[in-house]
């Protein structure tokens, strides 16, 4: 260890990395699942950081890497970081040894593409509005679509609940009752909402990509970590210097 690089304890080293807080950094340490270099973790150690740390076995990412995950939201998992009544939340779900949130929502009903991610700034940058970033789904209804129902919702639908009008989308229609949207906003319960001026019940919502991130061939509850060529163009696209990841 060189003594030239600052210390700091492991506690604090943990809760930086986004793992949890300080006190359950040390309730982790008692139980005796942090490691460093190998050996096991006790209560007021110092870290620089250079370590090779692990908690359960999993080796820590590091305070500085950003971490984004295309993650698969099955259909009855909450977006929230706590609710008493909720069954199923997404980032206990997700299980993953990095504290990560969700870079847009998607109902309890609804399923697919969640982006996940440690850096707040881009979470910010994603949920700007202004910037119209693209958000694709899969719709399928309980009746068979209209025609002129869509050419109304591909131009922008008024939602009284919301006193807003949606802006223009991309919609195709890849079956009698299914459709697949392109959005550049993300309203509460949006499609659902579009759906029902038209008279029409949403079987099921998944969402397929989200920018330049696809689901491809992720099932329920199953994530991964995006491609470095990946995580530059969703930086890029985000207004961000690539070169800072």
């Amino acid at each position: 260890m060189e003594k030239d690089m600052e210390e700091i304890r492991l506690n604090k080293y943990l809760a930086s990395c986004g793992i949890c807080s300080r006190r359950d950094a040390d309730k982790l340490i008692e139980q005796g699942v942090v490691t460093v270099d190998g050996i096991r973790a006790v209560q007021g150690m110092k870290v620089t950081g250079q370590e090779e740390i692990r908690v359960r076995g999993k080796k820590t990412a590091g305070r500085d890497k950003k971490v984004v995950l295309a993650y698969y939201k099955p259909r009855g998992v909450v977006c929230t970081q706590r609710d008493a009544h909720a069954q199923k939340i997404v980032t206990e779900e997700l299980n993953y040894p990095i504290r990560v949130t969700y870079a847009g929502r998607l109902d309890k009903d609804s399923e697919g593409l969640l982006l996940m991610t440690n850096d707040g700034a881009l979470i910010e940058a994603m949920m700007r509005g202004v910037n119209r970033h693209e958000k694709e789904y899969i719709v399928k209804v309980t009746e068979e679509w209209n025609e002129e129902a869509l050419t109304r919702m591909r131009q922008g639908i008024y939602l009284e609940e919301l006193d807003t009008t949606t802006r223009p989308c991309e919609i195709e229609r890849i079956g009698p009752k299914t459709i697949r949207m392109v959005l550049t906003q993300g309203l509460n319960r949006q499609i659902r909402r579009m759906c029902a001026t038209q008279g029409y019940e949403v079987f099921s919502l998944k969402r397929t990509r989200v920018i330049n991130i696809g689901i491809e061939n992720l099932k329920p509850g199953e994530y991964r970590e995006l491609t470095s060529d990946e995580m530059k163009r969703l930086y890029e696209q985000c207004g961000f210097d690539s070169r800072d990841i």
